[in-house]
């Protein structure tokens, strides 16, 4: 286990908190990291492309990558009350959304799919207009679009921003379906093999056990990454999005990933994966 590995996380302090020991050489990996910060829509074009060894994906996207990738139970980002959330100005009602223009965070992301969901739910037709996740509430601020899908720090701060939710589709979900909504996950190449894969598994584990011990470690990276982000949105962010999900999955989180890949493989055409989704501990 001497293969410098290609890996790539989003800068949201969830990501920079759960790897930033690794990242920084806190934790080790024998042979190093190649290490990418990038956008989640970013991140899953390039697993598509099949670039990086180990990446964060959107679980949406996840759907696309399973015959290359396997996902491992760490360093996810999974659980109740964390889900995207539908934002407006003006528009009153979901029924008033048919015809409107929405924009979304990506065409590959979670909350896009479920998004996606509601609108084959609810028979509304939109036009989807894609953007960078920190250019959705600007624009719906600025009358550019009817409404928004936000993610991350947005579910924080878009009332201050003079916006109001229609929805949060992550509670919207969690009522049809009785699980956490599973927001993010981490793959690795099936090629490198399951012991490598599962020296992963640990090395992310153990850089999140890390950081919950030694937070003050990690702090500088953390602010470094998250540029303008108030602190107290930073705190709360880390607070939302890293629970106990993303130390291990569990059987609950494994059969919310596969909910949702299901609703993704449904949703695009796509053949449900018939391996192994998850690494599982070696025996």
């Amino acid at each position: 286990m001497t293969k410098s590995m290609k890996i790539g996380f989003s800068p949201c302090p969830n990501d920079t908190f759960i790897f930033g020991a690794l990242a920084c050489g806190m934790v080790d990996w024998p042979g190093g990291l190649d290490v990418t910060l990038a956008d989640v829509e970013e991140l899953n074009g390039q697993a598509e492309a099949g670039t990086l060894d180990v990446v964060k994906v959107s679980v949406a996207a996840a759907a696309r990558i399973l015959d290359d990738y396997i996902l491992l139970r760490a360093g996810g980002a999974m659980g109740y009350g964390v889900g995207p959330i539908l934002v407006t100005r003006d528009v009153r009602s979901l029924d008033e959304l048919d015809g409107s223009t929405v924009a979304i965070p990506g065409k590959r992301t979670t909350a896009n799919l479920l998004f996606g969901m509601l609108c084959r739910e609810k028979g509304i037709t939109v036009e989807r207009r894609e953007m960078v996740f920190d250019e959705v509430m600007p624009a719906v601020r600025n009358n550019e679009v009817d409404a928004g899908v936000v993610i991350h720090e947005g579910r924080f701060t878009y009332e201050e921003q003079g916006m109001r939710k229609l929805l949060d589709l992550g509670a919207w979900w969690e009522e049809r379906k009785g699980l956490p909504i599973p927001l993010g996950a981490i793959a690795i190449r099936r090629s490198l093999g399951p012991g490598i894969a599962w020296a992963m598994n640990e090395a992310i584990r153990i850089s999140l056990v890390h950081a919950r011990s030694n937070p003050d470690g990690i702090v500088p990276f953390i602010r470094e990454h998250a540029q303008e982000m108030d602190e107290d949105v930073i705190c709360e962010h880390i607070e939302t999005f890293v629970t106990g999900y993303s130390l291990d999955v569990g059987k609950e989180g494994e059969e919310a990933v596969a909910e949702l890949i299901g609703e993704a493989c449904h949703m695009e055409g796509l053949e449900p994966p018939t391996g192994e989704v998850f690494i599982q501990r070696p025996l």
